[in-house]
C-alpha cells in the first residue's frame, strides 16, 4: 500500500501543472478575440457574434487543427491538420498566448495567420470554449 501511494504521488509530481481555467473569466477575455472569431452552432445558432476573419471556434476543443470547411488556414496550421493534431483546452491556452512560437515548438512551420497575442488569460478563454460545445 505505501509503495502504490509513493507511485501515486511520484506521477502526480511528474505530471506538467496546468492551472483550470475559469469559463466566466475566459467568456469576458473572448471579448478580444471576437474581433476576429465567432462562435456559432451546428444548428447555426451565433452564440457569440464575432468576425470572420478567424475560422468559427465552435466544438474547437476535440477538433482536429486547420479544419473548418472553406477557412483557408496558414501553412502552419495545415501542416497540424496533416498530422491530425487534435486541439485540447491546454494546447488552445499555449497557441493564443503566441501562435508562431507553438506551431514552432511543434515542428510546424511558423507562419499562421493569426497575429494577436493573448498575454493572459489562454487557459479561461480555453475552458470558455470547451464550455460552449457541451
Amino acid at each position: 500500500m505505501k509503495t502504490l501511494l509513493t507511485t501515486a504521488a511520484l506521477l502526480a509530481l511528474a505530471a506538467p501543472a496546468f492551472a483550470e481555467g475559469d469559463p466566466a473569466k475566459g467568456e469576458k477575455e473572448f471579448r478580444k478575440c471576437k474581433a476576429c472569431h465567432m462562435i456559432v452552432d451546428d444548428e447555426g445558432e451565433t452564440i457569440v457574434r464575432g468576425g470572420r476573419t478567424g475560422p468559427n471556434l465552435y466544438g474547437v476543443i476535440g477538433r482536429t487543427a486547420g479544419s473548418v470547411e472553406d477557412f483557408r488556414y496558414g501553412p502552419g496550421l495545415e501542416a497540424a491538420a496533416e498530422d491530425e493534431f487534435t486541439w485540447t483546452e491546454e494546447e488552445v491556452a499555449v497557441f493564443v498566448a503566441d501562435p508562431s512560437a507553438w506551431l514552432e515548438e511543434q515542428g510546424y512551420p511558423k507562419r499562421s495567420k493569426m497575429t494577436f497575442k493573448l498575454r493572459k488569460g489562454g487557459e479561461d478563454v480555453a475552458a470558455y470554449l470547451a464550455s460552449v460545445a457541451e
